[in-house]
């Protein structure tokens, strides 16, 4: 596709002096494109696809960068990308040294807030609104949010603090019925209300026969109504939850009418109060697959667009952990599995079907989540709440005071451990064992394959009490050793036991040991591998062993700071170790995106990095 009309958008003044009759047209060719990228790259296709309408309309009503758009999560902005003077880079999109999958302020000033992670727009976006103030700018601070992202409690927060001031803040609700999977709760049945009223559907539709047949005046009123009709709404209905907090409300307005849409920014525009409006979307807009299957096109790697199958559907830790779940569910009725809005990512679609009275998705809400498996483990309940390591972060609080503290036996799930790739720096599953290494009575399971993780999750229900982690990379297995079973879950060792130098590793790392430990042989450097399975707390006996090597390196996909590699150094201290003690960890920075490998190589904690570090040492 030529793409003639996007191709010649390179900022907002470009956007704005379009001529009307070309908007529907440019639309389609940004929902092109992003077939086009994202079918290549991977990332966030329905959500974008959703709000291509929307965003061509807000950056042709406000003044971009003067005016701050700031998109919740950020899953939803690539269409912002494109018509803010970045079109010509999309194709790099989420590739290591290109384009970011999120909004990042350094990519652009039109880019008002870093995002990543629900829920935060409205508290962002006040704060910047509040700035202006102060600073006596009048500019407008438009908050983009999903009604998925409505379920996360810092969302109340921000619409309770923000709804009593400022004037020249507009929160748009951006309602597909849905967040990654099918929306839950009180406030996805509230929302479902206000867009079907009956009596507003049939007053509409009404109003609109009898005006057509009225001779003369009938087009023209119906003209001026329709002009009207965001105000119309809002007096309808003014009583909604959100005028109780403080906004005007107005809508709910469709999303993909650029005439409607266009009417109802005016309007929010000139309102002198916060001002919400309420736009209704479809997922997946104008991709049939991405339509019907909006979950798995929410985030998705590189596709057959005629097709739309994945080009690589290869079995995954996600889809091991909800199988393993489902088999013990099946045998113990007292499992439970909890999933913050993640049914899909973390492998439970199968145990949704199969136990519908003991799944529950709570939302984009992992602070609830928590502290609602704690409440079920008191009960005597075994409570999995399955989470990506990213959005575990969330819930530090309650795994800490309403978990580990009272010994809660809750057993966590944590998906997409260690580096993620193309997502970049908000996704990185690398802090979650710093955090939990801090919390006492807390105890963490790293297998590296599918059989250690079957043994881990069995192992963590029926056999450690209190608080238990078990944790896993996104995607599949790599390399094995021949001969190699994972079925111990405190430590293994392989290798040469009277070698001089040991490598000490758990979870998917352990692959890039053995395979780095090939390397070394080829060069006539014969090592042992310790690979730990409980990290914490680290088995004594396993200490004990390393503490005999001359030389013990540690490497760790994970921070410095709180690392399972400064523990290790701490008990081989005290057992009188008096070897070279070298540790690799991701160090003290955040991850950029880029795949896997790449970044796993700069870090040096591949299979050439590790064998590079040692043959310094041992030429």
């Amino acid at each position: 596709m030529s793409y003639e009309i996007l191709s010649k958008i390179h900022s907002p003044d470009d956007l704005k002096a379009l001529p009307d009759d070309q908007i529907p047209a440019l639309c389609e060719e940004i929902r092109e494109k992003l077939i086009d990228v994202v079918s290549v790259n991977g990332g966030h296709l329905s959500s974008n696809l959703g709000v291509v309408e929307l965003t061509v309309v807000l950056h042709r009503v406000f003044h971009c960068p003067g005016d701050s758009i700031v998109f919740d999560v950020g899953h939803q902005c690539y269409t912002h990308k494109m018509l803010t003077g970045r079109y010509d880079r999309i194709d790099t999109i989420r590739r290591e040294g290109g384009l970011s999958g999120f909004p990042k302020r350094n990519e652009s000033p039109c880019d008002a807030f870093n995002a990543g992670h629900a829920s935060t727009s409205i508290s962002a976006a006040f704060g910047i609104c509040k700035a202006k103030e102060l600073a006596g700018d009048d500019s407008y601070t438009i908050a983009v949010i999903g009604d998925g992202s409505l379920t996360g409690g810092l969302s109340y927060e921000g619409l309770n603090n923000a709804g009593r001031y400022n004037k020249n803040f507009i929160v748009i609700l951006n309602d597909n019925k849905m967040s990654i999977s099918k929306n839950v709760g009180a406030m996805a049945r509230y929302l479902s209300s206000v867009r079907m009223q009956p009596w507003y559907l049939h007053l509409k539709s009404g109003t609109e026969r009898v005006l057509s047949k009225i001779p003369l005046l009938g087009k023209p009123l119906g003209n001026l109504i329709k002009r009207g009709k965001a105000r119309f709404k809002h007096v309808l209905y003014r009583h909604t939850i959100f005028d109780k907090l403080g906004f005007s409300y107005y809508g709910p307005v469709d999303g993909h009418n650029i005439e409607e849409l266009t009417n109802a920014l005016n309007t929010v525009r000139r309102s002198k109060d916060p001002a919400l409006l309420h736009v209704v979307t479809t997922k997946g807009k104008g991709y049939k697959y991405a339509e019907k299957d909006a979950a798995s096109f929410h985030g998705i790697g590189s596709f057959n667009v005629d097709t739309g199958e994945p080009i690589s559907s290869k079995e995954n830790f996600s889809d091991v952990f909800g199988r393993e779940l489902c088999r013990l569910a099946e045998k113990d009725k007292r499992i439970c599995a909890i999933t913050a809005a993640m049914r899909t990512g973390t492998g439970l679609v199968d145990f949704s079907k199969l136990y519908k009275d003991r799944f529950f998705d709570v939302g984009i809400a992992e602070e609830h989540a928590v502290t609602y498996a704690a409440g079920m483990a008191v009960g005597g309940m075994l409570p999995v709440f399955a989470v990506y390591s990213t959005f575990l972060q969330r819930g530090y609080d309650q795994l800490i005071h309403d978990a580990a503290m009272q010994q809660a036996h809750v057993i966590i799930g944590v998906d997409r451990a260690g580096v993620v790739g193309e997502d970049g720096e908000t996704h990185q599953g690398v802090f979650d064992v710093a955090m939990m290494n801090a919390i006492p009575g807390v105890s963490i399971l790293s297998p590296c394959y599918f059989d250690g993780l079957r043994t881990a999750l069995s192992t963590a229900l029926y056999d450690i009490e209190g608080v238990v982690a078990v944790r896993y990379p996104r995607g599949g297995e790599g390399f094995r050793p021949g001969g190699y079973t994972e079925e111990s879950v405190n430590y293994d060792i392989v290798g040469d036991t009277n070698a001089g130098v040991l490598i000490i590793t758990y979870g998917r790392l352990f692959s890039q040991a053995a395979s780095a430990a090939e390397l070394l042989r080829d060069k006539g450097v014969s090592v042992c591998i310790l690979k730990l399975c409980r990290i914490k707390p680290v088995d004594p006996e396993a200490i004990r062993f390393a503490a005999g090597f001359k030389r013990v390196y540690f490497f760790e996909e994970g921070m410095q700071s709180g690392s399972v590699a400064e523990t290790v150094r701490r008990l081989l201290a005290e057992q009188g170790f008096a070897g070279e003690y070298r540790t690799r960890t991701v160090g003290d920075d955040y991850i950029h995106h880029a795949a896997v490998s790449a970044t796993l190589s700069h870090l040096g904690l591949d299979a050439q990095g590790m064998a590079d570090m040692i043959t310094e040492d041992c030429p």
